[in-house]
């Protein structure tokens, strides 16, 4: 699997708090079965991060990993909440993408829906970038009608449901809103959020079972981070409807 969502970068924000515990999240994500990751630190008001601050952790944790033997692929990335979207120069967005591709993964707000954030992501798709919107089913206006999300994913806005979301522990809302995003083809990856190696822990593998379709849960986990991370357009979602817990709880 790949985990394009993570706070795995050392003393940068609310994740990890030393190399240590950088570390410790790298040998949780290998043990889940996560190949590659993106360190994707806040960029907001309490998190003012800079990009050449994630650039220097990710080149420090890719040498610890190495130096531990941890089998763990490191990539650049931001998650940009959405006041900072116009305060960023080009060039600064740029640095923030996902591995370095169009891929800008962008902060939805934890409350509220912001009638601008429309236009923000549409003026990205006008500047060349291709935003990824991180963990909408937490919203609890999106909770409520995901239904909002179709314009944005018409307009080929892709979304990022979070692991924990699907698989309960964030609790009921939140994974029934993933669910049903994943099942109306309104999200297009999972990622871990990662903030600790055991409290928001990774469980990809874990979130990836309760989807219930084993193609699907590639397509989420494999295959559109895969694109992503070598620039590429996503690949089609595979045919069929959604099975097992997934289907049983959602009426497929």
């Amino acid at each position: 699997m790949i985990d394009l969502h993570s706070h795995i970068l050392p003393g940068i924000d609310d994740g990890a708090g030393s190399v240590q515990d950088s570390v410790d999240i790298a040998r949780a994500a290998v043990t889940d079965g996560i190949v590659a990751i993106a360190g994707t630190p806040h960029v907001r008001d309490d998190w003012p991060t800079k990009a050449d601050v994630m650039e220097d952790r990710v080149a420090e944790l890719r040498a610890e990993l190495e130096l531990a033997g941890i089998p763990l692929d490191v990539r650049t990335g931001g998650e940009i909440a959405l006041p900072w979207l116009a305060r960023l120069s080009r060039e600064e967005l740029r640095r923030f993408t996902l591995g370095g591709s169009r891929y800008l993964l962008v902060e939805t707000p934890y409350y509220g829906w912001p009638l601008e954030l429309p236009d923000a992501l549409r003026s990205l798709q006008e500047e060349g970038f291709a935003p990824v919107l991180a963990h909408p089913e937490r919203n609890p206006e999106v909770a409520a009608r995901p239904q909002q999300l179709e314009a944005l994913v018409e307009a080929g806005v892709l979304v990022q449901v979070t692991a924990a979301s699907v698989d309960g522990r964030i609790g009921r809302r939140a994974q029934e809103c993933g669910l049903l995003l994943i099942r109306e083809g309104l999200a297009h990856l999972l990622a871990s959020d990662a903030h600790h190696a055991s409290v928001r822990e990774v469980g990809m593998a874990e979130a990836a079972t309760r989807v219930g379709d084993t193609a699907l849960a590639r397509w989420l986990t494999w295959d559109v981070p895969a694109a992503i991370l070598t620039d590429e357009a996503i690949p089609p979602r595979p045919e069929g409807r959604a099975g097992g817990w997934l289907g049983r709880l959602l009426g497929g």
